[in-house]
């Protein structure tokens, strides 16, 4: 069994096929299939049913997938580790961001990075705050930016607050409400709502700050993608309520300060172990001290 193997029962699990595998790792299809037949003979099982149609993971290729790709991981980590030894930064950084991040100007920041650091691969993953810790936790990201309501804190990472707000309504363009120089809850539960979805982070910023103040209101559509959110509004199909702090970047929306507004906590997280060169190097840019960096 040897890495080259790992890696390719790894893509034709995430390509679903042999020919798209083999495009992928630059190789025949017939040497890939050779070695991954190789690989079955000595595992003593099969790691893929194959049809005409489709290509699926066995209950054996489904055990074998995981281990696989954290000893590829491990391989990986090892060279970077030589490699900032000998004084560069290589490998990979996998970074989740949440929609509405605005504590950090993320692209100046890469761009910053990749001039300093031109051999590392950066990745970049979007998703709920949830979704995203979770990840880092489990070692799928390096690092995580996320938005929690303010009595909420990161769980199983390490954790640095990075800024805190409070959020404000955003209505369309003509709405009764715009102009005014504030709103208040109370008001704005009287509007139909576009939010993010229940059980979310996003979500729940506005819906303790409602439940707070003994206020019902109603969210008709509930929705992942803050452009998108920023459409529906614009149509009029709704108000909904966004980090002050990242308003600016939505162009085209009328913005209330709310009275008694919703609070916002944004974090920077990432492992309680150990960061990778690259990893470590990211957060060094970002200001995090050696001391919080160390596992």
């Amino acid at each position: 069994m040897d890495l080259q193997q790992m890696r390719y029962v790894v893509a034709v699990a995430e390509t679903g096929g042999f020919t798209r595998a083999a495009e992928r790792c630059l190789v025949v299809q017939s040497a890939l299939s050779h070695q991954i037949a190789r690989l079955e003979r000595e595992l003593g099982a099969r790691l893929f049913d194959r049809t005409s149609r489709r290509v699926s993971l066995t209950p054996a290729g489904e055990a074998f997938l995981p281990a696989a790709r954290q000893a590829l991981d491990a391989a990986e980590r090892a060279r970077a580790e030589v490699a900032a030894a000998a004084g560069e930064i290589r490998g990979r950084l996998a970074i989740g961001i949440i929609p509405t991040v605005a504590a950090v100007d993320l692209p100046r920041e890469l761009k910053d990075f990749h001039a300093r650091h031109p051999r590392v691969r950066v990745t970049l993953r979007t998703g709920t705050s949830e979704e995203l810790a979770e990840r880092v936790r489990e070692g799928g990201l390096d690092v995580a930016f996320l938005g929690l309501p303010p009595a909420a804190r990161p769980k199983g990472v390490r954790a640095r607050e990075l800024a805190r707000g409070e959020l404000v309504a955003v209505v369309a363009p003509g709405h009764p409400l715009t102009g005014q120089d504030g709103v208040d809850l109370r008001r704005l539960a009287e509007e139909t709502f576009v939010d993010f979805p229940a059980g979310t982070a996003g979500r729940a910023q506005s819906d303790e700050a409602f439940e707070a103040a003994g206020i019902q209101r109603e969210v008709a559509f509930e929705v992942t993608a803050v452009d998108f959110m920023a459409r529906l509004v614009r149509e009029g199909l709704g108000v909904a309520m966004m980090p002050a702090a990242f308003v600016p970047q939505l162009p085209g929306l009328a913005v209330l300060p709310v009275r008694d507004a919703p609070g916002r906590v944004e974090y920077l997280v990432w492992s309680r172990f150990r960061p990778a060169p690259a990893a470590a190097a990211f957060l060094a840019g970002l200001g995090v001290p050696v001391e919080d960096r160390d596992g």
